[in-house]
This record gives structure tokens, C-alpha cells and sequence, in this order.
């Protein structure tokens, strides 16, 4: 065999070695990530499930049932995601469209703050400014608008590297047949960029439901079912977070059914999500 046929063997069997050991390797690392997740998911079911039923879950006015907290948090999530995600669409697009300015460069900065700040902080802050300073009283807004500084810079990074990421060409074509940018951003850009969009949004409202120190200082938590936007309300995280403190077996099990039913409910909006956006892509085609 010539010389130049076995370096090209060699050379070959030596990539295909490189693939497979990164391949196996890139394998490892997914198991070592997934065991820890599924550990806790079944744990979570094994103590919750026993804690599932039609009482539980719809009572209203006792402290056993978590029918006013799944109602609370579904509330919560809704009115977050009513202020956080324009703002942060809005926001996301100005620094990829028009962010070539030194406004631009507060904006991530402040953004990027706001990705690393302790939630109790953001809990402190919007009872500070809206509970004492502004209503004087505990209610869902002041928790959405908490919950909305968290969700904000989540949706602003991802909208924002979604639209890095289409093509610069896609762009150039619709304003060479001019259309204005404005347009070309709204009815190109977007959607060409919608399933980065939609991923964005899906991790901010996996983040908001979970959260508990911001809602802990804003919306205090009751037993009974909505009562108004200046009312305090309950929410999931609340509730698993009092009765985990609980000593009694039994409010400890109902922490592990909440827990559960949060979990249920978050893996549900996702999939809602992706649904509906699968759905109208197809009718777009």
C-alpha cells in the first residue's frame, strides 16, 4: 500500500476515534445531568402522589387543600407574563436591531444585573416601593411586578440572541425591496426568529412559577380563593415553603403533593406552548 494511502487510513481511523470518544464522553456528561433530575422527580412523586386528590386539589378556605394556591399561581404567572414579556421582547429587539449606542450598553449592562440578582432582593425591593410605599397592602400585582424584574432580563438575552442568530441576508432582502425596518422587524425578523422566542419565554415562566422569596414579601398568602387585585392571594411556592416548615407528617406530605402539582403544571404550560406554536407554524406553511 502506498504511503499516501496509509496516512489517509490512519488519519481517518484516527477521527473516527476522536468521534466516537466525544461522542461517548458528550454521552457521560448528559447521564451525570439527567440522574440528579430524575432523582428528584421521582422522589417528588413517590412522597406527593399519595397527597393527590379532588379535596386537595379544589378545597377552598382550609389550610389542607391547594385549590386557591394552583388558582393563585396560575393568576401570578398570567399577569407576569402580561408586563414582563413585551417589555422584554421589546427590549430584546432594540438591543439587536438598534444597539450600536452607549444607551444600548446601560441597557445590557442593567440587564445582566438583573440576571444575577438574589430574588429575595427583588422581593425586598417591590415591597419596599409597592406594598408600603404605593398600596399599602399586599396584593397579586405587587407579586407580578416582582415576578416581572425576573422575568424581564430572560426574555430580553434570549429574544435578543435569537435575532443575532437569523441571517443578516434575510434582513438585507426585505429592505432591498423597501420595506421599512420597522416592518422588516416585525413581519421578517420575529418570526424568523420565533423558536429562540418561544424557548426564551418558556424558561422565564419555568422561573417565575418556582420562585418563593419575591411572592413570600408581596402577596402574604391566604386560604381562600381570588379575592381581588388588591387582596393577598396564595401561590404554590408559598404554600410548599410554610408547610415544609410544618412538624406535622401530614402538612409535609401536602408540601411533596404541591410540589408535584407545580411541577405538573409548569411541564403542561410548556407543552401547551410548543404546541400552539407548532400549530400555527404549519398554518403559516
Amino acid at each position: 500500500m502506498p504511503l499516501s494511502e496509509k496516512l489517509n487510513l490512519h488519519s481517518y481511523s484516527l477521527r473516527k476515534f476522536k468521534n466516537k470518544f466525544f461522542y461517548v464522553l458528550c454521552l457521560i456528561c448528559l447521564i451525570i445531568a439527567i440522574v440528579p433530575l430524575l432523582s428528584i422527580l421521582f422522589e417528588v412523586i413517590v412522597r406527593g402522589a399519595p397527597a393527590i386528590n379532588w379535596q386537595f386539589l379544589t378545597g377552598n378556605g382550609l389550610r389542607n387543600n391547594i385549590g386557591p394556591a394552583i388558582q393563585g399561581t396560575l393568576i401570578l404567572i398570567g399577569l407576569t407574563s402580561a408586563i414582563g414579556i413585551p417589555i422584554g421582547i421589546l427590549t430584546g429587539v432594540y438591543l439587536a436591531e438598534y444597539g450600536n449606542n452607549k444607551y444600548a450598553t446601560w441597557i445590557r449592562t442593567i440587564n445582566d444585573i438583573l440576571t444575577g440578582f438574589p430574588s429575595i432582593i427583588v422581593g425586598i425591593t417591590a415591597y419596599s416601593l409597592i406594598v408600603v410605599g404605593l398600596t399599602g397592602t399586599f396584593s397579586p400585582m405587587a407579586g407580578a411586578v416582582a415576578l416581572a424584574f425576573i422575568m424581564i432580563p430572560i426574555v430580553a438575552r434570549t429574544t435578543e440572541e435569537s435575532l443575532k442568530l437569523v441571517p443578516n441576508s434575510v434582513r438585507e432582502a426585505s429592505m432591498a425591496l423597501g420595506i421599512h425596518r420597522w416592518r422588516t422587524t416585525l413581519s421578517v425578523m420575529l418570526p424568523s426568529a420565533k423558536g429562540g422566542l418561544i424557548t426564551g419565554i418558556v424558561l422565564a415562566i419555568a422561573r417565575i412559577a418556582g420562585e418563593t422569596a419575591p411572592i413570600l414579601l408581596t402577596i402574604l398568602g391566604n386560604f381562600y380563593f381570588f379575592q381581588g387585585l388588591n387582596a393577598p392571594i396564595d401561590a404554590l411556592p408559598l404554600r410548599i415553603y410554610l408547610s415544609s416548615r410544618s412538624h406535622l407528617q401530614i402538612e409535609q406530605t401536602q408540601a411533596w403533593g404541591a410540589a408535584l402539582v407545580l411541577i405538573l403544571i409548569v411541564l403542561t404550560l410548556n407543552i401547551c406552548v410548543r404546541l400552539a406554536s407548532r400549530g400555527r407554524n404549519k398554518g403559516t406553511r
